[in-house]
């Protein structure tokens, strides 16, 4: 099913899966916990319930305690959300294995999982297995054909015949339906078929961003070895917080994203080549040695 963004995609899922009054567990920087205006309480009538992972992969044993039975206390857990790679977490895979697990585990609670795939097609280059084979046992899945696909909109919902025919009655509540889109997925057809084999550039690009910025003052890599396309650096050390450095990258061309108050995001794509992402690095380096030895002697 095509919709316009994500968030929708998300959004649609999450109300397929769950009636008002229920949880939903996903890891603590889930971007359906802090990015999407709690649609899954404002559409779905459902509590999230997010779940720490250190390292931004959420693993069954994570999970498992944080599953709530049927019982005149407390909402019974009816859902659980991935999200492959892990945006906050800096673009961390998290392993077929993994998936496969919690999928299995929840199952035979009779727990559903959807994916937050928005950038799935990142993890399975980087992991080197389908996209299909990584997907297989979740019961949603919602990937962005923009983003490293390169389409310049729209995002699919991905299940069942069954999920997707009520998915179309969602979507056409949220605005979503359209009868224009064909022109948007002409292009996202060609985002499926042409793109993913150049993912791997972007990743290394990313590296090479991170192997620039390793040594430069007041800054830390978080985390230190981007697996895909995104780096989240702390630039805590250099007395500026995320907006004022992203507004001093501006400033002379590089484009990043706060992640916090005192972290920043980078995010390779089709767009930026190599020698870009060396210049943005240079300019990153400048930035931050200017604030750091500012900062230092103002102490």
């Amino acid at each position: 099913l095509f919709v316009p963004s994500g968030t929708m995609g998300n959004t649609i899922a999450i109300k397929l899966h769950t009636t008002h009054g229920q949880e939903v567990i996903c890891e603590a920087r889930a971007h359906v916990m802090d990015y999407e205006l709690a649609m899954m309480a404002w559409f779905s009538g459902c509590l999230a319930r997010p779940v720490f992972a250190p390292d931004g992969v959420l693993r069954w044993e994570h999970i498992e305690p944080r599953i709530r039975r049927h019982s005149p206390f407390w909402a019974p857990t009816s859902l659980i959300v991935l999200e492959n790679t892990h945006n906050m977490a800096g673009g961390v895979v998290t392993p077929k294995e993994v998936m496969d697990e919690i999928c299995d585990r929840a199952h035979e609670l009779g727990i559903k999982v959807h994916l937050d795939g928005a950038r799935i097609f990142n993890a399975a280059t980087y992991l080197g297995v389908s996209v299909r084979a990584l997907c297989e046992k979740c019961d949603t899945v919602m990937f962005c054909l923009s983003k490293g696909l390169g389409a310049p909109v729209g995002s699919m919902l991905v299940g069942s015949a069954e999920d997707i025919a009520r998915a179309r009655l969602y979507r056409k509540r949220l605005g979503g339906g359209m009868r224009q889109v064909g022109v948007l997925a002409a292009a996202g057809l060609i985002a499926l078929e042409k793109m993913p084999h150049r993912l791997e550039e972007d990743h290394q690009n990313a590296r090479l961003l991170a192997e620039e910025l390793a040594d430069a003052p007041g800054i830390r890599l978080d985390p230190p070895r981007p697996q895909t396309n995104i780096v989240i650096l702390d630039i805590g050390e250099t007395g500026l917080n995320s907006e004022e450095f992203c507004t001093r990258l501006r400033q002379r061309g590089v484009l990043a994203s706060a992640a916090g108050p005192n972290r920043i995001r980078l995010v390779t794509h089709f767009d930026v080549d190599r020698e870009a992402c060396r210049m943005a690095a240079g300019i990153i380096r400048e930035v931050a040695v200017a604030a750091w030895r500012s900062c230092r002697g103002s102490r």
